[in-house]
């Protein structure tokens, strides 16, 4: 029995040490990629699909357009600044509109999308859920929230392949980032929930609508001072 503790505990502790170490480094270093890109990538193969190129390109958030930073917030995660990873209140109103059999609304904050993004897999489990919480505090823990916002600025899906506003910005747009409107802004982080199905080159009625709104949201983001 002593030994099966040991076992575990240092099974805990090569965990532990493991993950912070990578968390840390990115604090500072750009990610190459991450496990959603990869498994984009992965799926294009099995699925033989001809054509399809992986697009992103890295860009610090001081030539990101303010206006991405605050339509981003305003769409995802109004209270990013306020929590420490998790929207308490966005929890228990999906949990609420999930049991009274209305269509069940995104709780998750940026942070949580970029553990996701970064190091899990897409699909639901408590595996799944229990690992993104673990990542969400060491995120909150190690990195600032300038630098969660700008990971999840860059490697976020804005179209089929295409992650990070940059490259959305000049594909869709034809501009970069650092140029981008607040209209063009509130346009672009629409399609996050959907990136493959909602065209910014595009937009449907709903998408438009939906937009304003984000437009609307944005004078209420007020984003730290540099």
């Amino acid at each position: 029995m002593k030994r099966w503790r040991r076992w575990l505990l240092g099974l805990a502790v090569g965990w532990v040490v493991s993950t912070i170490g990578p968390v840390a480094l990115l604090r500072f270093v750009d990610p190459p990629t991450t496990a959603f890109m990869l498994a984009r990538r992965q799926e294009a193969s099995e699925k033989n699909e001809k054509g399809f190129v992986l697009q992103q390109q890295w860009v610090a958030r001081s030539r990101i357009s303010t206006h991405l930073q605050r339509a981003v917030i305003a769409a995802e995660d109004q209270k990013f600044f306020q929590h420490s990873g998790f929207d308490v209140q966005a929890i228990e109103d999906a949990l609420e509109d999930r049991l009274e059999g209305r269509s069940t609304r995104g709780a998750s904050t940026l942070t949580q999308q970029v553990a996701k993004n970064l190091f899990l897999w897409s699909g639901k489990s408590f595996v799944r859920k229990g690992l993104e919480a673990y990542f969400t505090v060491l995120l909150e823990t190690l990195w600032s929230k300038e630098r969660i916002l700008e990971v999840h600025l860059n490697i976020a899906e804005y179209g089929n392949g295409v992650y990070g506003v940059e490259q959305a910005s000049r594909l869709f747009l034809g501009k970069g980032a650092a140029a981008v409107t607040p209209e063009e802004a509130a346009l672009l982080v629409v399609v996050l929930p959907s990136p493959r199905t909602r065209k910014v080159t595009a937009p449907t009625p709903k998408v438009r609508e939906r937009s304003r709104w984000v437009l609307e949201q944005m004078e209420r983001v007020v984003l730290p001072a540099k």
